[in-house]
Formats: structure tokens, sequence, C-alpha cells
């Protein structure tokens, strides 16, 4: 680190919570940070030895820090969260900017109207959500709409104006759906006794609205009003219907919030649940960019700032699935066990989830991020050194030791690439020996491929266990292949993955992307491999049969096969069509031949 300026900078930074900016030559912010002791934090940078390559970029590039100091982590949450979304340095993970979500308003009036919008005012009223789908706020309007009778006009329904009639009930009144205050003909303290059970069952409290309904039901019907009961009685079903849905997890859980992550190579997708009452009433997924291979605890940190202020959270205590440093004010909760880890392991399934379906978008529109991530994902499950863009995989195929034959697949960039497909008749080995014949074919394939100077793959996959890889790994010493080039072997009944020298196998996860591409490699050389023995034992049963006849050389056969496609052709033609082949003499052996069969 040869820059004075630079050098007096880290002997000078305080040793307290705050924000750190770093700069690049040309006055450019390019990277912000937060820490519990921004000295340390920052010289960390400068003395420990990064693998990923990015972090070496940026500290090469850096060319000044700046730093603002707070009172406490959280602050320095905030503040670090606000700079990134501000400014988007180049090394920092991407956040989305905010779009306008639609809330719930109860607007501040006389006998207060309940709709949708996506435009908060400080007027007095009160606004519920925000809401991540539009679908969900009117799932809830529906609900309110089918319990209440509410107005749905924008009239201002004054005293005075009522009093004076100026207004007259519309359709909505004749439809049963508005009770008519225009008119005065509901009361203000009905209206608003309402609202009052509207606002509970947005924060996601049914019980009072349950026990008002069942109350009425029960005093209807002992009037012998069974009409008016049974009205009350559906909507009783409506809410508990709703409820049912909702409701996740015990009702003593409220006004807490969940987050979840799952996390790969490039990106990281943290789920939130809001709960209340026992009811998910809001939930979002956010999808972080890595950018310096930050760690699952750095990303929950950042998105849970980034989704408390999005969304203007005020729950003291959340769930996440480990410890996490988000200063005091706020209670931290990592379940165990009961329903508050079932709700946690839902957020993480909607992580999963929407990780999943972002993977086959990308496929569809972005092809080359797909296959970036998926050899970033390979290198890393594999501890490859490199990405594995090519890999060849290796199958032999004999049945009791006839016609040995061997295949090899090619696969770049996880992609079958089928003109780079190749058949191998053993010809050095006698029997059924696959350790020999995975010998020959590796050796012939790679001496191959260097006097041709073609391109080597970065991984090859042996479809056996250790025998089959300890053959394999003699032919890349004679080549002096042996650490140039990853191998490792499959054994098919645990997919156990063997390793050179390496007497424990790796299991990779039965879901992962990785054991899947590694098994259709092994398919498909398996499928290859078997299709071309059974080529071969066809093409040898079918000549034998006619090399057997008595006069009837190699020569003769292929001429006929060329002519006639098939030894049953041939069986059945005139003697004439075989004298125009193979002469009179050839053609008179054929015919007697089959003629005696």
């Amino acid at each position: 680190m040869q820059n004075p300026t630079l050098e007096l900078q880290l002997k000078t930074l305080p040793q307290e919570p705050g924000v750190y900016q770093y700069y690049d030559v040309d006055g450019k912010l390019i990277y912000v940070g937060k820490a519990k002791n921004i000295k340390k934090r920052v010289k960390s940078y400068f003395t420990k030895t990064h693998e990923n390559g990015k972090t070496r970029v940026l500290v090469k590039k850096i060319a000044s820090v700046q730093h603002i100091v707070v009172e406490t982590e959280k602050d320095a949450l905030l503040l670090e969260n606000n700079l990134i979304k501000k400014y988007q340095p180049r090394y920092n993970v991407l956040l989305k900017d905010d779009k306008s979500y639609p809330w719930i308003c109860i607007k501040k009036e006389r006998f207060p109207r309940v709709f949708p919008t996506r435009r908060v005012f400080k007027d007095g009223s009160e606004y519920f959500g925000p809401y991540t789908s539009m679908k969900t706020v009117h799932t809830l309007l529906d609900l309110i709409k089918g319990l209440y009778h509410l107005r749905n006009c924008n009239f201002n329904l004054s005293k005075e104006k009522i009093e004076s009639g100026k207004y007259k009930v519309c359709l909505e009144y004749h439809l049963g759906n508005c009770k008519g205050p225009c008119e005065d003909l509901q009361k203000e303290d009905e209206y608003n006794q309402y609202i009052t059970a509207i606002r509970e069952i947005l924060k996601g409290n049914f019980k009072d609205s349950l026990a008002q309904f069942k109350m009425q039901m029960k005093q209807l019907a002992q009037e012998m009003q069974f009409e008016e009961a049974q009205r009350i009685k559906e909507k009783i079903e409506i809410l508990e219907n709703y409820q049912a849905k909702s409701t996740i997890v015990n009702p003593k859980i409220s006004n807490v919030d969940v987050f979840s992550i799952k996390s790969d190579e490039g990106y990281g997708y943290i789920n939130f649940l809001q709960l209340s009452y026992g009811n998910i009433i809001r939930s979002h997924t956010l999808e972080i960019k890595k950018k310096l291979d930050e760690t699952d605890k750095q990303l929950l940190e950042l998105a849970i700032t980034e989704i408390r202020q999005r969304f203007t959270l005020n729950s003291t205590e959340i769930y996440v699935p480990f410890k996490i440093d988000l200063g005091e004010d706020l209670k931290v909760t990592i379940p165990k066990l009961g329903d508050k880890k079932r709700i946690l392991d839902l957020s993480l399934r909607n992580a999963k989830y929407y990780r999943m379906e972002r993977f086959k978008q990308v496929k569809i529109v972005d092809p080359d991020r797909h296959a970036n991530r998926i050899m970033a994902q390979m290198k890393s499950d594999l501890r490859l050194p490199e990405e594995p863009r090519q890999i060849e995989c290796f199958d032999n195929s004999n049945i009791q030791g006839t016609h040995p034959v061997a295949a090899c697949v090619v696969f770049k960039d996880g992609k079958p690439s089928k003109k780079d497909y190749r058949h191998f008749n053993i010809k050095t080995v006698e029997g059924p020996d696959d350790f020999a014949s995975m010998e020959e074919v590796v050796y012939r394939r790679y001496k191959r491929l260097i006097d041709e100077e073609q391109p080597l793959p970065q991984l090859i996959i042996i479809d056996g266990g250790k025998g089959q890889l300890s053959s394999a790994l003699k032919s890349l010493d004679v080549l002096n292949l042996r650490n140039k080039i990853a191998i490792i072997g499959i054994a098919k009944r645990l997919e156990e993955l063997f390793y050179p020298d390496d007497p424990i196998p790796l299991y990779l996860d039965k879901k992962s992307e990785t054991l899947k591409i590694i098994q259709q490699l092994r398919n498909e050389a398996h499928r290859f491999g078997i299709e071309h023995h059974r080529n071969r034992r066809s093409k040898s049963a079918l000549t034998t049969e006619l090399e057997t006849i008595p006069g009837i050389g190699e020569q003769t056969v292929v001429a006929l096969m060329k002519q006639f496609k098939s030894v049953k052709r041939i069986s059945e033609a005139d003697e004439k069509d075989l004298e125009n082949v193979v002469g009179n003499s050839r053609a008179k052996k054929i015919k007697d031949y089959y003629n005696s069969k």
C-alpha cells in the first residue's frame, strides 16, 4: 500500500461504531460498510489475505477512506443502508428502489370510507400496509364488504348536509350493500363500531368480530328472526374460513416479523413474513446481488434494515435463523422448537421457492447468467480450482465380455454438447475388465486431444467407484495430466463422489443442482454407451449369418448390405437381383442357403 494519504487516514480512524466509505483515485464512492469499530474493520481489509478475487480488486482501487461516527450499531446499519441506496457503489450489494406498494386506508372523516390506495398522505387517516400484492388488498376488502355495510361514495357526510337533505340514497342502498348514512338512515355510532371491527381485522385480530357475530346470531335466533340469524351465521363462516387460511401458528404470536435467508454463489434471497395474532398479514422476498462474497449474516442484517424501513415496521421482536446484530432496541429470537420454529421454516421455504422461480426465469431470459451461476455453484460444491466449463464423463459397456465399448459425453456450461460425444471400441483388453478398459479409453481420449492441441476439460467424471477412478488416474499419470485436470468418480449405490487419494467420499445434497448435473452426465454416458453397444451387437449378428455361407466373404457382405440394407431383404431377394450385385455363382449359393433353411 504505497499511498501516504491512505496510510495516514488508516492511522487516524476512530475506534467507534459507524460507517466507512471507500473512494477510488477519481474520487468516486466504490464501497460503503458498517462496523462496531471503524478502525479495526477498515484495517482488516489491508492486513488480511482475501480469498475472494473481487475483494482483492476492491482493495487495490481504494485511494481514500472517509467515515461517519454514529451513536449505536443500529444507527450505523440504517446509515449504511441509506448510503447504498442513494449512491449505489459498485462493490456493494444491489438494493432495488422502493416502488409504490398498495395500502388500505381508513379515511379520517365522518362515516369513514375504507379503500385501497398507493399514495399515503399525512392527513390523519389510518393506513394499513404496505402490502406486496394488490390481490391481498382486494381479498381483505372483499372480506370486509361481505361482513359490514360500508358506504363507497365520496360525499362529505357532515351533520349539516345530511340534515338539510342534500343527498339521496343510491343503488347500493337498495341492493343492501349500504345502510344509507347519507339520509341519516344509519347512525354514526353503529357505523363507527363497524370501523373499529375492521381496524382489528386489518391488524389480524378476528376474535372480537367473531364473538360479536356469534352473540348477534344467538340473540336473533332467540327472537325467532331466523333469516337474519342465518345471514349472521354466513358471515361467521366467511370470517372463520378466512382465519383458518391465514392463521398458521398460535394466535398469541403477534406483532412479530420473521426473516430467513437462502443464498448461493451470486445472490441472497431474504424472505420476510409479518405476523399478527398468528396470521401472516404480509410476505415479501428481497433479492440481493452479492459483490464481495458477503456472508449470510451480512446479507440478512442489511436486508432486515431495508425491509423494516421500506414497510415502516415497528415490531419489537423478530425471528431469525441465527444470531445477528441489529442494536439493543430489537429483541432477536432464534426459534428451535414449536410454533416459532414452524413459522421460521415456512419463511425459509418461501425463500427457496422464490429462488427456484427466479432460476427458471433467468434460464429463459438470461442463459449466460444461469450458466455462470451453475458453474460457480459446481466449483464451490466440488471444491474445484476453477469453474468446470467443460466436463467429460466416461462409462464402459459390455455384456458378458462381448463387444466391449466405452462412451465419453461432453457438457459445456452445464449443457450437453452432443457433437463432442465419442464412442470407443476397446482394442487392448480381452474379456470383461472394466478397470483396464477405463484405463485404455481415458488414455486414448486425452492423448488425441493433446496431439491435436484441442482444449482439455476442467473436470473428468468416471462412472464407478475407487477402482475405475484409480485406473483412469494411471492414464493421466502417463500423459502427465495429474493435477492439471480435476477428476472424480461417482458410485451408483449411494451417489458417493470419490476423489484421488481421499478414502472418504463426498456426499452432496440430493436436491443440489451440482449432483443433478453429475447424474445427468452419468445417465447420458450410460445411454450413449449402451446405444453403441447395441448397434455393434446387431451389426455383428446380421453380418455373421451371411459370412457363414460357404464362398461368401466380407466384401460380398458389404456389397449386399449397401444394396439391400438388411439381411431379411437379402434372404427374400430374387436370384436375378442378387446376380446384379454379386454375380451368378455367389447369388446361387445365397439362394440355395436360404431355400434350404
